[in-house]
């Protein structure tokens, strides 16, 4: 059985309905990505890995990550703080605006809860995602600590994911931002970024000076998300663009990268051509957006993406 790491933070989401009344549920980008590659891919031993309190929302939030039935071998509960909590709401053109309360959550001490032994037991995993939320949200005194196991991680053999998915308000600055970005790409084997990051935090708008920037670096599998245009794969030497069939019904875009990256990362490890891993994540993309929050209906997703 394959077995995948995503390392990140999974918060409370609250969500006003139509009807008006406050929805709740559990949400974060290597979350969400986590329980979709899951969900695609359910022979693959798929575990989330962060920190959480010893509250009640804390309890809720296993609850949520047993029910996806991820592995959550690497879920710490030995925090004092509680899970960050986020409010989303959407326009009538599905894009979603949010506000945070995560600046003392208790995924933001993970590293402080890894010891050798739990490094030592993530050698025989095949792959290790995390984000650039991942990295803002750990503490800054703690990053050395994280970036001292992955290269431990890669010098074993475990291949490196890494999406920028870049959120200037948790950054202190741009420039730190780019600092921990450098040192992710120095180690990544398989680059997820969309366009907009390098748009947002480098000025970079063409394919051309996206490859350019990433040349220097020894990344083995270029994903670039265009959007809800197109995705353009590097694999050495050979680019292809895939275009995207559009969706009309577009409710909610909460996830629709976070998706796309679970079941592409889920389609390679199980052997399939990047064509069809990108035919198959972008249609999962295209599910999700046609539902309210981050997470859908697992049943519906499981039967559409199917067909």
């Amino acid at each position: 059985m394959q077995k995948v790491v995503l390392i990140g933070e999974c918060m409370l989401e609250l969500r006003e309905g139509k009807d008006g009344v406050m929805h709740q549920s559990f949400a974060g980008d290597a979350y969400n990505t986590a329980v979709y590659q899951k969900r695609g891919f359910p022979e693959q031993n798929v575990c989330f890995m962060s920190a959480l309190g010893k509250d009640v929302v804390s309890d809720k939030l296993l609850h949520h990550c047993q029910q996806a039935s991820l592995n959550n071998q690497y879920l710490s509960r030995k925090s004092e703080q509680n899970p960050g909590v986020y409010l989303v709401q959407t326009d009538d053109q599905g894009e979603r605006s949010f506000l945070y309360w995560r600046e003392n959550s208790a995924a933001r001490q993970l590293m402080r809860f890894v010891d050798e032994g739990v490094i030592e037991s993530m050698f025989d995993s095949d792959l290790v995602f995390f984000s650039g939320i991942s990295l803002a949200v750990i503490h800054p005194q703690d990053r050395p600590a994280f970036w001292a196991m992955l290269k431990r991680l890669k010098a074993n053999g475990v291949t490196l994911a890494f999406d920028p998915n870049y959120r200037p308000r948790l950054w202190r600055s741009p420039k730190e931002a780019q600092e921990q970005f450098h040192l992710a790409y120095e180690l990544t084997d398989i680059l997820l970024p969309g366009i907009d990051d390098f748009s947002q935090l480098y000025g970079l708008t063409q394919l051309s000076e996206i490859l350019e920037f990433c040349q220097p670096y020894d990344i083995h599998e270029l994903v670039i998300k265009n959007g809800a245009n197109s995705v353009y794969c590097q694999l050495g030497s050979n680019l292809i663009h895939l275009p995207i069939a559009p969706v009309e019904n577009v409710v909610d875009t909460t996830s629709a990268g976070d998706s796309f990256n679970g079941v592409y990362l889920g389609a390679r490890l199980a052997g399939k051509e990047i064509e069809h891993a990108v035919s198959l994540a972008s249609k999962a993309a295209a599910i999700v957006i046609q539902y309210p929050g981050a997470i859908t209906p697992e049943a519906e997703f499981k039967q559409r993406l199917n067909q």
